[in-house]
C-alpha cells in the first residue's frame, strides 16, 4: 500500500485511528482514516481496516444538504444502520482473532468496535461491555495487565450501573476477571471470579451447556498451577463429560438411517451449522486438546480418561466435517481397546467410523 502524508489545513486536528495521537498519514483508499505512523497503519490494515475501508467514507463525510426534515431523518437512520453493521463486523473479527490466540490483531478490530458502539449507544451503555472484555483479554494475552485492568474497570462500572444486566454478561465479566487475577498470580481471587463465572453461565444456559466449560477449564488451570492436580483432574473430567454428552447427542441425530434405504446414515453438509459458532468451535478445540495433553503427559496415565477425551475429539471433528482427523482419533481409541481389552469402546464410535470410512473412500 502506498502511503500519503497528510495535506490538511493547520487548524484541522486529526487523530490516529488506534492510539489517538496526532495523525501524519492517511489511508489512500477511503481517505477518511488517519494514523500516527506506518506501524499503526499496517496493524490496522492487517486486523480489520481492509474489510471495512469501503464502508467508512459515507460515515465520515459531512452530511449533504437536505431540503426536508424527512430526508434528514432518513439519512440519519441509514447512517445508524451502517454503524451497527460495522459494530457486528468489527466485534466478530476481534472475537475470532482472540479465539485463535492472535491478540495483536484482535486489538485494532476491538478498538473500532468500541468506537462505533460509543457512537451508537453512548459511553454508559451495556452494549460496550463485550468489547471491553475482548480488549482486556487481548491485553492479558499480550502481557499488558495494567491496560487490561483499565478495560475491566470500565466493564465492571458499566455492569454495576446496569441492574438489568443478565447472567450471560456477568459470566463473561467474571471469566475475564478470573483470567486477569490468574495472570497476576492472585489465584485466590481468580478462583472466586471463575466460580462466579460458572454460576452465572449455568444460570444463563444450564449446567450441562458447553458455554459453562470455559469457566471450569480456567479453574482447572489455576489448580494445576497450584499443584493441586487432583482438583484439576476432576474439573478437566467435568469439561470432557459436558462436551462428550453434547457432541454424542448431536452425532446420534446426524447418524440416522436414510429413510429410503434404511441402511446408510445421512450427514448433511451443513451439519455443524447451529451446533456451535466459530468462536465456540475454536475454544472447544483448544480446551479439549489441552486436556488431552494433560491426560497423556500425566505420570499416572488413566486410559479410561484418555479414551474419553479422544472419543470426544473424534465426535468434535466429525461434527465439524473434518472426517480425516475424526477417523485418525477414532482409530486411536480402537487401538487402546485392542491392546487393553478391559477398556470399553464408546457405543457410537464403531458406527461413526464405519460411516467415515465409506465417506473417505467415496471421495477418492
Amino acid at each position: 500500500m502506498d502511503v500519503y502524508p497528510l495535506a490538511q489545513p493547520k487548524w484541522v486536528k486529526l487523530r490516529c485511528e488506534l492510539c489517538g495521537n496526532t495523525a501524519h498519514l492517511q489511508c489512500p483508499k477511503c481517505k477518511v482514516t488517519y494514523y500516527c505512523d506506518v506501524d499503526h497503519m499496517r496493524s490496522d490494515l492487517i486486523s480489520i481496516h481492509e474489510k471495512i475501508c469501503p464502508l467508512l467514507n459515507p460515515l465520515r463525510t459531512p452530511f449533504p444538504f437536505f431540503i426536508t426534515d424527512r430526508e434528514r431523518q432518513y439519512y440519519a437512520e441509514q447512517m445508524m444502520q451502517r454503524k451497527k453493521h460495522l459494530i457486528d463486523i468489527t466485534y466478530q473479527e476481534s472475537q475470532k482473532f482472540l479465539s485463535e490466540g492472535n491478540h495483536e490483531n484482535a486489538l485494532p478490530a476491538a478498538l473500532h468496535s468500541l468506537r462505533f458502539n460509543i457512537e451508537v449507544y453512548g459511553l454508559k451503555s451495556l452494549e460496550l461491555v463485550p468489547t471491553y472484555l475482548i480488549l482486556s483479554e487481548a491485553n492479558i494475552g499480550l502481557g499488558d495487565l495494567a491496560q487490561a485492568q483499565e478495560y475491566l474497570a470500565q466493564a465492571q462500572w458499566t455492569v454495576l450501573k446496569s441492574p438489568e444486566c443478565g447472567s450471560d454478561v456477568h459470566h463473561r465479566l467474571h471469566r475475564s476477571l478470573g483470567r486477569l487475577y490468574a495472570a497476576e498470580g492472585n489465584f485466590q481471587e481468580s478462583l472466586y471470579h471463575l466460580a462466579n463465572d460458572v454460576y452465572h453461565a449455568s444460570e444463563a444456559f444450564g449446567t450441562d451447556d458447553i458455554r459453562v466449560t470455559g469457566g471450569y477449564f480456567q479453574m482447572a488451570n489455576v489448580f494445576f498451577h497450584q499443584n493441586k492436580r487432583d482438583i484439576a483432574d476432576s474439573l478437566y473430567t467435568e469439561v470432557t463429560n459436558i462436551w462428550h454428552n453434547h457432541l454424542s447427542k448431536l452425532a446420534r441425530m446426524q447418524l440416522q438411517p436414510d429413510k429410503e434405504s434404511s441402511q446408510t446414515p445421512v450427514v448433511p453438509e451443513n451439519a455443524v451449522e447451529g451446533t456451535f459458532d466459530e468462536v465456540q468451535k475454536l475454544e472447544g478445540l483448544q480446551i479439549l486438546n489441552a486436556i488431552l495433553d494433560f491426560r497423556e503427559q500425566s505420570s499416572k496415565q488413566d486410559l479410561v480418561k484418555v479414551m474419553k477425551v479422544l472419543d470426544t475429539l473424534t465426535l468434535f471433528h466429525f461434527m465439524c466435517m473434518n472426517f480425516k482427523k475424526a477417523h485418525e482419533l477414532g482409530k486411536r481409541v480402537l487401538w487402546i481397546n485392542e491392546h487393553f481389552p478391559d477398556q470399553a469402546v464408546p457405543e457410537i464410535l464403531p458406527i461413526l467410523l464405519e460411516w467415515i470410512e465409506v465417506k473417505l473412500l467415496s471421495s477418492k
